[in-house]
C-alpha cells in the first residue's frame, strides 16, 4: 500500500508513513485531508486491544481527524479494491473541503 501512496502517486496527495500524532503513531497520514489510514491485523480482535483502539480513535476524532481502517488481510489479498475504496473516500473529503 505504501508504494501506491508515496511520492504523491495517489491523487497527488502527500502521505506520511508511521506518523506521530500526540502519543500515537498512525500507519499513514495525509495532512491535506486530515486523513489517517490504519491497517488492522489480527491482534485488533482482542478485547484489550479494542479498548486501546477505541481510546486512540476518540483522541484522534476529537482533534477532527478523518480515520479509515482496513484489515491487513484485505490489503494483502485485494489491494486494488482497497485503493478504489480509498479513492472514493478521498474524493468525498476533497469535495467536502471545497464546500
Amino acid at each position: 500500500m505504501w508504494r501506491k501512496l508515496r511520492n504523491r502517486n495517489f491523487q497527488s496527495l502527500k502521505f506520511r508513513r508511521q506518523y506521530g500524532i500526540g502519543n500515537f503513531i498512525v500507519d499513514f497520514y495525509c495532512e491535506e485531508l486530515g486523513l489517517i489510514i490504519e491497517l488492522d491485523g489480527d491482534v485488533h480482535g482482542y478485547t484489550k486491544k479494542q479498548e486501546k483502539d477505541k481510546m486512540r480513535e476518540e483522541f484522534l476524532k476529537n482533534r477532527s481527524f478523518n480515520i479509515i481502517r482496513y484489515a491487513n488481510n484485505e490489503v494483502y489479498s485485494n489491494l486494488d479494491n482497497v485503493m478504489e475504496d480509498l479513492y472514493i473516500k478521498c474524493e468525498k473529503l476533497m469535495n467536502k473541503d471545497r464546500e
